[in-house]
């Protein structure tokens, strides 16, 4: 989830234009019924060409992740060679929303073995971290040495490594090190840098890192963290060396990530945390292990969309696609009122069962099966009416689970503490020539609110922590070596079984509803995927977020101002609570790269929203 500096200031790209004024007269005093839906007709026009190809495309949040990609594919690697390097360049050149320190969950596709394959990438709670540790606060810090849980991106990126890949661990780290050793500052990460620099100065090892001598960085300067250079290039060495020694890849990638998690690296980020108040300790990164698992996956409208496990939000992307199928989304016409009505009503109802049931399964009983059943689909879009809902309504999916009752719903409340500053992610897809697949949600670490790094490593460290819910009936309640239900939500489609798309965004609880907007026109209607990808959005603020004091906002519907003016007012009239935003002032920033049906070319995109890139050929 964003700052509300963020997300005012960064939610369009810098050609989009900021939020739109208050609602009119007319949205104000609408009637109580509501009208006829109103038509909006795609001219099928973009600001940007799709990319396309036949050798390999990426798409990413900047330009640094994306040569790093491209370089990793020129020199014969595949799609997870190519995104494992992007995600390490991307935590070394977008610390403004991601860093080194994070964690990275990630589905890969391989074409070899026709296989779906997720990497948890999340890290788990401290083993000193308890709901007491922080029940006179109210609300687990965002930032700061008690704000993370393990990092886990390194862990994940030699998973996908091991699993899926071609390269080494020091091979896909080379443009990460180059980077750190210095890349030009580009102008949207030196203006949050100007916007952080007080926040920031809280955490001695960061200020200097970032601000060194107190001098805030610059756009076209070089900007360099020998710190962080220094901590990447000990996994390298570590990873080359035992190539070296054994020829033997995976074992080379194993010595470079246990160089980070079992060897000097780990005791001095240990000893830094424990020395600033913090909970974790060397031990809590010795003994941390990433997991790969199955995807979660519904089938729509002729396609598989794959989705990480409960113990991320990404489920609720499934269930919303499966309510809107069963409410006949597809004979709806985009941006229609009654379009956009229904699906943010299915929206509702899908992230409330989110806060209701999802949690790490490790520690929680969550009905999944009942939760993805179409018979609850079925159901939960029964409850969607003309008129928009203003409560929140969690369902009953163990009455689906085929199973003995477990849990009751957890019912969320907003917490009475002062709200925390909390940030953001990116997010990397890329596909090769084979088919191959690589989709990956990077986030923590990041500099809005403050970061915090570990002493001289260089690392900053995760933000996570605050995701956790206090009240000891969520399934999501904060215990030691748990998962947090995290937001963090790639995606990857097949088509028959074939390799589709690879999909994902920043914007915390706004990814899955982000995708949902843009899977629906390109999976119920077949738009091209640059223009799905532009197209005019909604975002719900409904239900409780994810993030610090967990807000809810009954009723409130975020629209960006392209909608006519017309559909608005019809929306007001069912309503909604809509917050008009800019043309393209939504929080989020889709990339996306695939494979065309029927040609087997290659094809990406990317949001003007946030700036986001995409290249290839």
């Amino acid at each position: 989830m964003e700052s509300g500096f963020s997300r005012r200031a960064f939610g369009a790209a810098a050609l989009a234009g900021g939020i739109a004024g208050a609602l009119p007269a007319s949205a104000q005093n609408a009637p109580a019924s509501p009208p006829e839906p109103t038509r909006l007709v795609s001219k099928g026009e973009t600001l940007r060409p799709e990319i396309v190809g036949q050798f390999g495309i990426v798409a990413a949040g900047r330009h640094y992740a994306c040569e790093a990609a491209m370089r990793m594919l020129m020199a014969g690697g595949n799609a997870t060679d190519a995104g494992v390097a992007a995600v390490f360049a991307a935590a070394v050149t977008e610390i403004s929303h991601f860093g080194f320190g994070g964690e990275a969950p990630t589905i890969l596709y391989d074409a070899a073995s026709n296989a779906v394959s997720v990497i948890n990438g999340q890290g788990v709670a401290p083993a000193l971290a308890t709901p007491d540790t922080f029940a006179e606060a109210g609300v687990i810090p965002g930032n700061g040495p008690n704000g993370g849980t393990v990092p886990a991106m390194v862990d994940a990126m030699a998973r996908a490594l091991q699993l899926n890949g071609t390269k080494s661990l020091h091979e896909v780290l080379e443009p990460a090190i180059e980077l750190a050793d210095g890349f030009v500052m580009y102008n949207f990460l030196a203006e949050v840098f100007a916007s952080q620099q007080k926040a920031t100065s809280r955490y001695h090892s960061a200020y200097e890192t970032y601000y060194p001598g107190g001098k805030l960085p610059r756009t076209g300067e070089i900007f360099r963290q020998p710190n962080l250079a220094r901590t990447i290039r000990k996994l390298a060495a570590a990873s080359k060396a035992e190539m070296t020694r054994s020829k033997n890849r995976s074992k080379a990638i194993q010595a470079g990530r246990d160089a980070f998690y079992k060897g000097d690296i780990a005791r001095a980020i240990g000893a830094a945390m424990q020395a600033d108040g913090g909970l974790m300790r060397y031990e809590d990164l010795a003994r941390y292990q990433g997991k790969v698992e199955k995807p979660v996956t519904t089938d729509v409208f002729g396609y598989t969309v794959c989705k990480g496990g409960f113990w991320s939000q990404g489920p609720a992307l499934l269930m919303a696609l499966n309510i809107l199928e069963a409410a006949g989304i597809a004979r709806m016409t985009p941006d229609s009122d009654v379009y956009l009505h229904t699906v943010a009503e299915a929206l509702k109802l899908a992230f409330d069962d989110r806060n209701a049931f999802f949690g790490d399964p490790a520690f929680a009983q969550v009905p999944a099966k009942g939760l993805l059943s179409k018979a609850y689909a079925a159901q939960r879009a029964g409850l969607i009416g003309p008129m928009a809902s203003l409560e929140h309504r969690y369902g009953d999916p163990w009455a689906f689970e085929g199973s003995p009752r477990g849990t009751s719903a957890f019912t969320p409340h907003r917490l009475k503490a002062r709200p925390g500053q909390s940030a953001d992610t990116t997010a990397i897809e890329v596909v090769d020539r084979h088919g191959n697949l690589f989709s990956c949600t990077p986030s923590s670490g990041w500099l809005l609110g403050g970061a915090y790094i570990a002493g001289e490593t260089g690392v900053p460290m995760s933000n996570r922590m605050t995701v956790f819910d206090l009240d000891p009936a969520s399934p999501n309640v904060l215990a030691p070596g748990k998962r947090p239900r995290t937001t963090l939500s790639p995606s990857i489609v097949l088509k028959e079984g074939a390799p589709f798309l690879a999909i994902g965004t920043p914007g915390g609880d706004n990814q899955d509803q982000q995708i949902l907007n843009v899977l629906l026109r390109v999976l119920a209607f077949g738009e091209p995927l640059q223009q799905a990808v532009e197209a005019p959005r909604i975002n719900s603020l409904h239900f409780h977020g994810s993030f610090s004091i967990k807000k809810d906002e009954p009723g409130k519907l975020e629209i960006e101002n392209r909608i006519p003016q017309a559909t608005r007012d019809a929306l007001t009239a069912r309503g909604h609570k809509l917050d008009v935003l800019g043309p393209y002032a939504i929080s989020t920033g889709i990339v996306a790269a695939g494979v065309v049906p029927g040609f087997g070319t290659l094809r990406g995109a990317a949001d003007v929203r946030r700036e986001r890139y995409a290249f290839g050929w």
